[in-house]
């Protein structure tokens, strides 16, 4: 009996860390951003009845020019830093948004950094439900830097 309700509140748990998941809307896979330029990071949050408190995001990219890039959990290493700080998401209308939570984020690409592909990712930190849960992902997108 035991066993069954430590079952059902690690099954809890989880299905309440995944609800709280984000998505990159922009960039979209493969555009072409320059070396040197600000580009839009779109960072949208998955609409849930869970409770969370967002901790904070980095966005960061890396070069994938040499045999492609590796996942970044297994490597811990994310790249260049773009922005690190809070994520405050927020509705927004119109149809690009679809009224769902997201927050922009203008970043600039690094004029020193290597053209070719690259992978652009954000790690977001939050703590779920009441008891606060420690969660954490990382979303990434292929990109095309010139």
């Amino acid at each position: 009996m035991k066993f069954m309700k430590s079952a059902l509140v690690i099954a809890a748990l989880t299905l309440s860390a995944l609800s709280q998941s984000i998505s990159i809307s922009e960039p979209a896979a493969g555009t072409r951003v320059c070396a040197g330029c600000t580009i839009n990071v779109e960072v949208d949050k998955d609409n849930s009845q869970a409770p969370s408190k967002e901790v904070g995001i980095v966005i960061a990219m890396r070069t994938c020019n040499n045999g492609g890039c590796v996942d970044p959990l297994t490597t811990s290493n994310l790249g260049k830093v773009l922005y690190n700080g809070p994520y405050n998401p927020h509705y927004g209308e119109g149809p690009t948004h679809n009224n769902g939570l997201h927050q922009d984020f203008p970043v600039e690409v690094p004029t020193s950094f290597i053209t070719g592909k690259a992978e652009l990712s954000v790690f977001h930190l939050s703590l779920v439900g009441d008891s606060q849960i420690l969660t954490f992902e990382i979303k990434s997108v292929m990109v095309d830097v010139a």
